[in-house]
């Protein structure tokens, strides 16, 4: 036994290759996030203008006369294909998040966060290359599956983030640990507005190609930094196995192992409301861009880097109400204040049909955090439901995110009243 407690040891040489910084890891969120959403929109407006130069279409963008097209069905062709590639891209690369970041996350635990680090960094960065192939040599737009998949091999950015936050609480004191926190919500909200209103105006002014190559160049320095400048985080990492069923059997066994019935029932209806939040977000996320290209709106590209900023403010601005509602209101009711707001933006978004009333709504919009299962499921329905509603009602997506968002909204404070009550107070609560 005296004899295998040497190896731990060994692992702690690792962060000698960080010597050079040992850096937080604030602008690895700051770089992934920024090179992300200035490549979101930019990726939807150029699937939409490929699948139009491919149709023939040439619709005006201007939005005068916007709303006497709402009938012409080559754009309703264009806004089908944009949308079913859309869905092509996430469920190829949700269905290998699905198995890859069970693996990595569980895996990180033991080696350090540095590898997980990497990987993902790497992802993004054969993503954003591949993106920049079709971009530039006019490949066809399947490679964006390709480049979407090999991201979600590596990691993706939900890896990248559960490495950082993870990172974050290996170093940080209970009383440091929401500084902290802030700092990465905060990075994510200013990469996102700033990238959101670079990406706008610089597609106007120079096409696709241009912006692509600076995400590729940040993921390249992101990768750079993750490798050899990030500070290890992690005490004592030690060799993990990573190919193991084990952290899979692990999830299923927290519901389904010997536990008090009330606690399990709770934990299910816990998780059932926050997969129905996150399907509804990002479902709603697939399609706003296409939402905003086509009649009524029929928003450039600039507007649609305004209205990307403007869904970025509650990263910003989140925290700092929520730690105001929290000083007088339980924590279920306020994720029920936020879930109203949730509502109130789709409905917005479902009826808009001038530009004011969109930025209305994004504004209302919450952020989510990312869970695979539930993009996957958000990508299906939402990208499958709008070709099928644009001869009725064009915004009917929105109206059933609003609807299904009532669910988590009755689950949340069914389960507030039952936790409060007496007959549940032998069980422990979470902080």
């Amino acid at each position: 036994m005296e004899g295998r407690a040497s190896p731990p040891d060994k692992p702690r040489v690792r962060p000698a290759a960080a010597v050079l910084c040992r850096g937080p890891v604030e602008p690895l969120v700051f770089l992934a996030n920024f090179a992300l959403v200035l490549q979101g929109p930019l990726t939807t407006q150029y699937l939409w203008h490929r699948f139009s130069a491919d149709l023939g279409y040439n619709g005006t963008r201007q939005r005068g006369d916007c709303s006497n097209r709402s009938a012409d069905p080559t754009m309703q062709e264009v806004e089908t294909l944009t949308s079913h590639w859309t869905l092509y891209m996430n469920v190829g690369g949700f269905l290998v998040g699905l198995f890859s970041s069970t693996l990595l996350g569980a895996w990180s635990d033991g080696v350090g966060r540095r590898p997980l680090l990497v990987l993902a960094s790497l992802g993004l960065l054969l993503q954003a290359l591949v993106s920049v192939f079709v971009v530039q040599l006019q490949l066809h737009v399947g490679y964006f599956v390709l480049g979407r998949i090999l991201c979600a091999l590596l990691g993706d950015f939900g890896g990248l983030l559960a490495a950082s936050f993870a990172s974050v609480a290996d170093v940080s004191s209970s009383r440091s640990r929401t500084f902290r926190m802030a700092l990465l919500e905060a990075s994510i909200g200013v990469a996102g507005m700033l990238a959101s209103l670079l990406g706008g105006h610089w597609l106007r002014a120079q096409g696709y190609a241009n912006p692509f190559w600076l995400a590729l160049a940040l993921l390249i320095a992101m990768t750079l930094y993750a490798a050899f400048c990030f500070g290890e985080t992690l005490k004592d990492p030690k060799s993990t196995r990573l190919f193991t069923f084990r952290h899979h059997r692990s999830i299923v066994q927290l519901y389904v192992a010997p536990a008090p019935e009330k606690s399990r029932k709770h934990l299910a209806l816990y998780s059932l409301a926050i997969f129905v939040v996150i399907t509804v977000h990002f479902g709603a996320q697939d399609i706003l861009t296409l939402y905003e290209l086509s009649t009524p709106l029929c928003w450039d590209s600039k507007l649609i880097g305004y209205g990307s900023a403007a869904q970025h403010l509650p990263y910003l601005t989140s925290l700092l109400v929520l730690k105001l509602l929290q000083h007088c209101l339980a924590d279920a009711w306020v994720a029920e204040i936020g879930l109203a707001f949730n509502i109130l933006g789709m409905v917005v978004f479902a009826f808009a049909t001038i530009t004011p009333l969109m930025f209305t709504g994004a504004l209302f919009s919450a952020v989510a955090c990312v869970n695979n299962l539930a993009m996957l499921t958000a990508s299906g329905i939402f990208n499958s439901l709008y070709p099928a509603t644009l001869n009725f009602m064009k915004g009917f997506p929105f109206l059933l995110g609003a609807g299904l968002l009532l669910i988590p909204a009755v689950l949340i404070g069914m389960l507030e009243k039952a936790v409060s009550h007496p007959e549940f107070q032998q069980f422990p609560q979470s902080p």
